[in-house]
């Protein structure tokens, strides 16, 4: 049975996705945080090439008037959107191939051979079961391991910042302005 919170977060990120579509962007999390007027509604949104402070304001207005529209949050409420950042989570499969060949830090449960978190570069979703294959530096380099984990076991996935990523970023002219 869904819970009150979850349901809420799901109409936001309804509410939401065509919105940021319109500009170009795609809703990458939506949480609903707190409780009452402490309630946080925090969104995050990227384009391909990044994006812009602008952007997410216009998101951020455009959702606002649909919240207040629609009285989803009947109190008082604060609405965040922003970038994912650049150690952005990976929420679904298509994040796990379109980041393929990137640094990333995978959490499972339950553990496989007694190992819960796995950092490396993935290699990306790999099979018709869609296990993540990851490949790890074992030791002094270059000796290299790859481990597929199962994708219905991972609880958390998210790209890790590293110096190589920074100067690809910077020199693409990295929109990641927000």
């Amino acid at each position: 049975m869904a819970t009150g919170r979850s349901v809420i977060t799901q109409r936001v990120e309804d509410m939401v996705r065509p919105i940021a579509g319109r500009f170009g962007l795609e809703v990458v999390d939506v949480e609903v945080l707190g409780d009452g007027p402490r309630t946080l509604v925090r969104v995050f949104a990227e384009g391909a090439e990044g994006v812009t402070v602008d952007e997410l304001a216009r998101v951020s207005e455009a959702l606002s008037r649909q919240l207040d529209l629609h009285d989803l949050i009947p109190h008082a409420y604060t609405l965040e959107v922003s970038s994912p950042g650049l150690d952005r989570p990976l929420r679904t499969d298509a994040d796990f191939s379109r980041f393929a060949g990137r640094q990333v830090e995978v959490w499972i449960e339950p553990p496989l051979e007694g190992q819960r978190h796995f950092k490396g570069r993935l290699l990306g979703l790999r099979g018709v079961a869609g296990q993540v294959e990851l490949e790890l530096a074992v030791g002094p380099a270059p000796h290299r391991r790859t481990v597929r984990l199962p994708r219905e076991r991972v609880t958390a996935a998210r790209l890790v910042v590293d110096e190589e990523t920074l100067k690809q970023d910077l020199a693409r002219g990295g929109r990641r302005d927000a």
